[in-house]
């Protein structure tokens, strides 16, 4: 496994991947949303600290030289 994202997307992805697994996250009226935003901001977070997406090597992006 290659990393595909840059320092800044990482830095990103750490600030959106905290925000979104605490109480301050946004609320929705439906508990499956809330979850769906909990999952993402812990996947948002693992990427962040291994540095590869697997969406962006799916879609052939590579931002690590940015």
């Amino acid at each position: 496994m290659k990393q595909n994202l840059g320092k800044l997307d990482r830095i990103f992805r750490f600030l959106l991947g905290f925000w979104w697994t605490t109480p301050l996250a946004p609320w929705a009226p439906w508990e499956w949303l809330n979850w769906v935003i909990f999952v993402v901001g812990w996947i948002a977070l693992i990427e962040s600290f291994i540095g590869w997406c697997w969406l962006h090597d799916l879609c052939g992006i590579n931002n690590k030289n940015q």
